[in-house]
Formats: structure tokens, sequence, C-alpha cells
């Protein structure tokens, strides 16, 4: 629990020097900068979506039997199959499990704690990237509005399964709601159409690159790639 609270103030701090760094060198360009930075990280929050939802499970790993469970899931017998279970995969196998178990069990999302969610993303890309934008800003004349769209990529690639989460909880901060009313994140009406299809509308972030993943994902169907098989764990 400390290592995590660590490395989640450690980013959050990197995060912060970039925005400072975005701040001392104002420019008009900071604004579709940040606006570009939002864009890429509500497509990549769909592409790497629509990717876990698809990816087969790891034969061998019987993830299908927690999967299919039918008995309560608070349970001894369930909650000791799946600790056995996720203790016998990695956290990449985990993500896409989860992505899976969501479909038919959607609130479950919401519950996640936070580092359930961003834990994964922040070690292995968003704080590594964003400290690599520290050290360019602090040695190289890096242009702010460059900083400002690195600003709010990480900060909406990083919090992207947060933003997910959020989508099947019925309260959540307010600055979800604000994000909300401002058009930066999408409401859970809009991705709803997500769970009735399963084949369209993968980010989770505002929804503004779903036209253009929608496009990718038909080309690719049409290909013969991501069938439906993907979408559930088999024996």
């Amino acid at each position: 629990m400390l290592r995590q609270k660590v490395i989640l103030a450690l980013f959050l701090a990197s995060l912060g020097a970039n925005a400072l760094a975005a701040v001392r060198d104002p420019a008009w360009l900071a604004l579709p900068a940040l606006l570009l930075g939002w864009y890429l990280a509500d497509m990549l929050s769909g592409l790497i979506h629509m990717y876990m939802d698809y990816r087969p499970c790891t034969p061998g790993k019987r993830l299908n039997d927690i999967f299919f469970y039918e008995g309560s899931r608070e349970s001894e017998e369930y909650l000791a199959m799946l600790r056995e279970r996720m203790a016998a995969i990695g956290p990449f196998e985990r993500i896409s499990y989860d992505f899976k178990n969501h479909h038919p069990r959607p609130d479950a999302l919401g519950r996640r704690p936070l580092w359930r969610l961003i834990g994964s993303t922040v070690i292995l890309a968003a704080l590594p990237l964003s400290l690599l934008g520290n050290v360019l800003a602090a040695f190289w004349p890096v242009p702010g509005w460059i900083m400002a769209g690195l600003f709010s990529f990480l900060l909406g690639g990083a919090f992207a399964q947060y933003f997910h989460g959020s989508l099947h909880r019925l309260n959540n901060p307010w600055f979800i709601v604000l994000l909300r009313r401002a058009g930066l994140l999408m409401t859970p009406a809009a991705h709803q159409v997500h769970h009735d299809t399963l084949q369209r509308d993968f980010a989770t972030n505002c929804g503004w690159s779903n036209p253009v993943i929608n496009a990718l994902f038909r080309m690719l169907r049409a290909r013969g790639h991501l069938p439906d098989e993907g979408l559930t764990p088999s024996a």
C-alpha cells in the first residue's frame, strides 16, 4: 500500500511539473494542444478497450471457471478460486480479464479501487513518459504548448480506466460531474451503446475518437479479425 501511494504521488508530482512547464511558456497553441492530447488519450482508451475485449485469454489459466461461476460471488469458494486464478496470471492478463468480466457485470468495474484501475498504466507507461517530459523540459527549450499537450495526454491516458469505472458508478466525485457537463468526459448513457452491441464506441474518456475506432473495428471484422470467441474466456 505504501509503495502504491509513493508511486502515485511521484506520478502526480511529475505531472504537475509538466503542467508548470506549460504555464511558464504560454501560447495560443496551448488550447488546441490540450484538446489534441485529450483526443489522443481518448483514442488510446478505445484502441486498448477494443483489443482487450477481443483478445483471447491465455489457454490453461482456467479463467472460465470464475467468469462463468454460477454461485454467490461473495462465497468463500468463489473468493478462494478468484485469488488462485489471479495469482497465476500477470497484470496484463488481469486487465484483459477485467475488460471481459465487466460486460456481463458492468458494475464490478465501478467498485474497483483506484490503484487496481490505473496502477499498471501508471507504472508501465504514464510515469516513465511523464518523467521523460520532466527531463526534456529541464534541459531543452521545449515549447510550452507541447508540454500542455503532453500533460493532457498523460492525464487522460493514466486515468482512462478510472474514467471508465466512473461510468459504472452512481456516485462520483464533483470533478467527474463537472467534466461531463463540459463534454470532456462521456455520459453513462453514451457508454451504454457499447454494452448494447460490444461492436462499437470502445473509447471511454470523452468518446470523440469513436467514429475513427468504429471504422477501424468494421475493417478488422471484415478481414476476419476480432472474432466473438475472444469476448469470453474459454476452457
